[in-house]
């Protein structure tokens, strides 16, 4: 495995991100934050398309330039995760049910088909899985406007 320093990054003609490690290339390797919602600035890997590490950055802004911007390009692709900032409605309290949200991303429509989809992650933080298997962040329940809170309240 390989640190941050001693190592080349660089894209390929199809696109894919390729790494070179003591010599050896690796095509169509993937960066994956270590914490991505606790500390999404901090460490992350970069694993090849088995999973196996084959890299470790522990710090983001210590890359140059080039690497960092081809690590944060392939991380935008990777990882779509709205934030849900307000909730409008919801068609039931039961499951499932359609739940219109204000995101950051613009409104849209998400399916809930149990509360089981609704993870808690500290005492203020959120995952919410639809349907789809899109996942949605919340950030900060209490800094929620009353209204959304409210809604949120019947489901936990």
């Amino acid at each position: 495995m390989s640190t941050a320093t001693d190592f080349d990054l660089r894209r390929d003609a199809f696109g894919r991100l390729v790494l070179t490690v003591d010599g050896q290339q690796h095509a169509g390797v993937v960066p994956v934050r270590a914490f991505p919602v606790s500390a999404a600035q901090g460490p992350l890997s970069l694993v090849d398309a088995d999973g196996y590490e084959l890299a470790w950055v522990p710090d983001l802004t210590a890359l140059d330039a080039q690497r960092r911007a081809l690590i944060e390009a392939a991380l935008q692709t990777r990882e779509f995760m709205p934030v849900i900032r307000r909730l409008l409605a919801v068609s039931s309290f039961a499951t499932p049910s359609t739940w219109d949200v204000e995101t950051d991303r613009g409104h849209t429509r998400l399916v809930l088909k149990g509360e089981e989809d609704i993870r808690r992650l500290s005492a203020t933080v959120m995952l919410i899985a639809d349907a789809q298997g899109v996942q949605y962040l919340i950030r900060d329940v209490p800094d929620m406007d009353r209204h959304s809170r409210k809604l949120l309240d019947r489901f936990l």
